[in-house]
């Protein structure tokens, strides 16, 4: 019996493009998101380094791109948050513990924040017992740790905890932590759909 829910963000919740970004980056210069990239980008997501280095660091990478321009090319990969799908986290956030852990960095939280508007934000994050930000834990999915870190602070019971995720490497990792998964396809499932799923638990 699922009593606790456990949602990535990106393409769960807000709707994303990636290639949008990589679109955007090369037509300042970026030719491709190599190895370098990557691992700026991922001591980014977990707090190592802050905006200013990392926007830095990818302005190398370009024909001298100015800061905003390449702020503005790393967030165009974010799209809408449709309203039925807050609407359904609020219906269910009275059956269900509920969390949200994202690897995620604050430019990404910030531009949503701003987006959607305080009291959207303010709504969504308000039906969650603890939203989990990987900038803001130094910690990211899929390693199996970072499962077990919520699990550990909120006493979760992994078999009666259902975790929520696009991407199959993050639904591999909580399957190590134990955890009950639903790899959702953006492309032909939505996150309302979650009920019917739970039922074939």
């Amino acid at each position: 019996m699922i009593d606790t829910i456990i949602f990535d963000f990106g393409d769960v919740f807000i709707n994303l493009d990636y290639g949008a970004t990589e679109r955007a980056l090369e037509q300042l210069g970026v030719k491709e998101w190599n190895s370098d990239l990557d691992i700026l980008n991922k001591k980014y997501e977990v707090g190592k380094i802050d905006e200013l280095a990392f926007i830095e660091g990818i302005q190398k990478h370009t024909h001298n791109a100015d800061l905003v321009t390449i702020r503005e090319a790393w967030n165009a990969l974010l799209l809408d948050f449709p309203l039925y799908r807050l609407e359904f986290l609020q219906m269910i956030s009275s059956k269900y513990r509920l969390f949200l852990l994202s690897n995620t960095d604050s430019t990404h939280i910030d531009k949503f924040e701003h987006k959607v508007g305080q009291s959207f934000a303010r709504d969504f994050y308000g039906c969650f017992e603890k939203v989990y930000f990987s900038f803001e834990i130094g910690k990211r999915k899929p390693d199996e740790n970072t499962y077990k870190y919520i699990i550990g602070n909120h006493n979760l019971v992994p078999k009666k905890t259902l975790f929520v995720d696009d991407k199959l490497e993050n639904i591999e990792g909580a399957k190590k932590a134990g955890l009950q998964t639903w790899h959702l396809n953006p492309k032909t499932e939505d996150v309302t759909s979650l009920l019917e799923f739970i039922k074939t638990i």
